[in-house]
């Protein structure tokens, strides 16, 4: 089964991790309060609700990859750096909507707490790990992401997202599993 993923060129690579360029893209989203785990799926279901025909022009969309997944954060006051932080155990679930849709040719969502939104090209941090995907793995992989970005001076500017590629009938050790940084 072959799943559209979005365009991205690779700056630098070392290893397991990659710095990319993303083209635009547009994206269904979805804030969810609750436990990593839960919020994910809960997510997912609104998420997979509107891609299967649940908008207003009941029209199915395409699904691509990844699935991410980011804890929910707000600006705080302007300091060097930026700070954000997560508020209240609040997620935002995404799915990437294929590239020949616009923010005009999109359907619009029955659920109102789906939204589409417009993101602009970025540079990320990357690193991909296989497997089945739990909190404690994202944990351990964002630690070794971080201090690679510290290393080598990167600064992240949005809290880090985690890229889920894969149904849950694939095999663990084919999974592909991501954690992006958006970095300045």
């Amino acid at each position: 089964m072959s799943v559209k993923t979005p365009k991205y060129d690779i700056a630098t690579s070392d290893d397991s991790i990659e710095v990319r360029r993303y083209e635009p893209l547009i994206v269904a989203e979805t804030k969810v309060r609750g436990e990593f785990g839960d919020a994910a799926n809960i997510g997912f279901r609104r998420l997979a609700n509107y891609i299967f025909g649940g908008n207003k022009a009941q029209t199915k969309i395409a699904m691509t990859a990844p699935v991410a997944q980011t804890a929910f954060s707000e600006k705080i006051a302007m300091t060097a750096p930026v700070a954000q932080s997560e508020v209240d155990g609040a997620f935002v679930i995404a799915f990437t909507m294929p590239a020949d849709y616009t923010l005009a040719t999109l359907p619009i969502p029955n659920d109102p707490s789906v939204t589409l939104r417009a993101v602009p090209a970025q540079k990320v941090a990357a690193i991909r790990f296989s497997g089945f995907w739990s909190e404690s793995r994202y944990k351990e992989h964002l630690t070794i992401l971080q201090d690679w970005m510290q290393e080598r001076g990167f600064a992240a500017a949005a809290p880090p997202t985690w890229a889920r590629y894969n149904p849950p009938w694939t095999p663990w050790f084919l999974r592909r599993n991501e954690i992006l940084i958006d970095i300045r």
